[in-house]
């Protein structure tokens, strides 16, 4: 086995001496490969007897596994430093000036949050938020929603799995569950408002799965349905920018306020263009009414001792109706062509005496 120690000495110098991934690649075929020279001395083996193999066999195997292990620790090291060289070479110099880019816009759903939040912090109004999955009691029950009503349905509400207890989880389907948290957590007088993202099963050009809602919330002694329409009235001026607004208030039923009311806008559709403030048609704009005395009693509130009205309008529709938008969908496509268009800039930020856009 001299042959055998000589060839691994030389082999071994030569994996040592390689500077490249490819070379050693190439000893290694010369070596250990079908046809190199520890293989031809593997293929001799066979014209051996019994006894000889018995001690040849480990020692050729032995001489294998040694270059196989040689080869591999060098690629190791070889891979390291061509790391160690890649990185030196891209590296970054921090001290030079950085390249001038755009802000980027303020989308307008977050511009119309901004401005919501504007005009009823002039009225004394807090910004209350609450988690987005909820479970039946604050999303339903201590909204006087029974169990068999229609909003309660699997095809409105998406729902999660039952728990053991037969209870489930579920995505809210209007921030009116912040009124209920804010009322089991505060004493009156309460002015909140409850902006935020709800989840409804239904997607057309005026409606998607996920949506964006503003509700508000005031609890006092004393409050009366006229103090409800100067607060209506008061935001819709400020967030329309009219010195002067019609509103009418049309009876209609929710289970959590009673008396309930639509309210109306005037406006005009004439020449395809909506105007709001002047002409003879009407617009939608939201709901309202006095908090129903079981809402008030499941939060733990005296319906003798305290009043308060709710209301509720979805951001996005606003936004739709302020600014011209005709299609909901949009608003969730992510395209930057569509926000460049619509988007606001970053450092004009909504003020009531400044200008809210």
């Amino acid at each position: 086995m001299t042959d055998a120690s000589q060839l691994k000495t030389d082999i071994e110098a030569d994996i040592a001496a390689a500077q490249t991934l490819d070379a050693l690649e190439a000893i290694r075929v010369a070596a250990i490969g079908k046809k190199g020279s520890v293989s031809a001395l593997m293929k001799t083996l066979g014209k051996m007897s019994p006894e000889e193999r018995q001690v040849e066999g480990p020692k050729l195997n032995a001489l294998k596994r040694d270059i196989t292990d040689a080869v591999a620790a060098r690629k190791s090291a070889l891979e390291e430093a061509a790391l160690e060289a890649q990185l030196a070479a891209e590296q970054v110099d921090v001290t030079l000036p950085v390249q001038t880019q755009d802000f980027g816009t303020i989308h307008p759903v977050s511009q119309v949050m901004d401005e919501l939040s504007e005009i009823f912090a002039d009225m004394g109004f807090a910004v209350a938020e609450g988690p987005e999955i909820e479970d039946e009691f604050h999303n339903f029950d201590a909204l006087n929603i029974p169990a068999h009503h229609p909003a309660r349905a699997m095809h409105d509400t998406f729902y999660f799995p039952e728990k053991e207890d037969g209870s489930r989880m579920l995505l809210r389907t209007h921030t009116s569950p912040v009124q209920i948290r804010t009322m089991l957590s505060q004493e009156p007088p309460i002015r909140i408002i409850a902006p935020g993202k709800t989840y409804r099963s239904d997607s057309d050009a005026t409606h998607t799965p996920m949506f964006h809602q503003v509700e508000g919330l005031v609890i006092e002694e004393g409050i009366h349905m006229g103090h409800l329409k100067g607060c209506l009235e008061a935001f819709v001026k400020a967030f329309f920018q009219l010195d002067s607004i019609d509103m009418r208030f049309r009876a209609s039923f929710f289970p959590f306020t009673e008396p309930s009311a639509e309210v109306d806008i005037r406006c005009s559709f004439e020449g395809g263009t909506l105007t709001i403030g002047e002409g003879e048609d009407w617009l939608e704009i939201g709901g309202c009414g006095m908090v129903h005395p079981r809402v008030m009693t499941a939060c733990n509130l005296d319906p003798e001792r305290y009043q308060g009205f709710a209301f509720g309008c979805g951001i996005d529709r606003l936004a739709m109706l302020k600014y011209g938008m005709t299609d909901l969908r949009p608003f969730f496509d992510g395209d930057q062509r569509w926000l460049k268009h619509y988007g606001f800039s970053p450092l004009a930020v909504p003020t009531l005496a400044g200008g809210l856009s």
